[in-house]
């Protein structure tokens, strides 16, 4: 009987894979918790694994030239948490991935994805599909930051990912979205005062 979860089912949906093949894959994964604020991976250290998020919220951050966090993506339910270079390059981390709410993950080393990888054919191919989505969505998001007003980036962000806008920080939403913390906040007030108006 293949294992359940939605997040699993989520991020591994790929049409070639068979039930067989998804049922190994999946009971590879193991169910780690996390509250809120632990590090899920810190500067400097080397990724091992990476994570599917069943339920919760985080983020990855760096910290600029002057000592400020900038935050690079928030993660929500069902989306796969991974420093990709640190990961697969075997280098230390640039960035830190920590926890915004209690997070319910499941974990896949490292090893075992290697094990995985080279056994099963169609997680290659998975894995390249997968790759290309995430390179697209940051290219679209780098075009983004300079083709979208501050405004229309807020109200993206509210439509894809609304936990975001619900539990994070205004400082840290502010710092995805390249603006001040003043900024946002007349942003919201805006919206709030004109509600259709983008």
């Amino acid at each position: 009987m293949i294992l359940t979860n939605k997040a699993l089912e989520i991020s591994y949906d790929f049409p070639f894979f068979f039930p067989e093949e998804l049922e190994e894959i999946f009971q590879a994964h193991e169910i780690v918790t996390y509250h809120k604020g632990d590090y899920i991976l810190e500067e400097g250290k080397t990724a091992n694994e990476y994570f599917i998020l069943d339920s919760g919220l985080a983020r990855s951050f760096v910290n600029d030239f002057n000592g400020n966090e900038v935050t690079t993506h928030f993660f929500a339910d069902n989306e796969i948490i991974i420093d990709v270079l640190s990961l697969f390059q075997r280098i230390p981390s640039q960035e830190n991935i920590v926890c915004i709410t209690d997070c319910e993950c499941w974990k896949l080393d490292y090893e075992v994805f290697q094990e995985l990888f080279h056994k099963i054919p169609n997680l290659r191919e998975w894995g390249r599909s997968w790759m290309s989505q995430q390179l697209f969505a940051y290219k679209q998001r780098s075009v983004e930051m300079f083709t979208l007003s501050a405004t229309k980036r807020y109200l993206n962000l509210l439509e894809q990912k609304s936990k975001v806008v619900q539990f994070a920080p205004l400082k840290q939403v502010a710092s995805y979205l390249g603006v001040t913390d003043t900024s946002l906040s007349r942003i919201r007030k805006e919206l709030v005062s004109h509600p259709r108006k983008n």
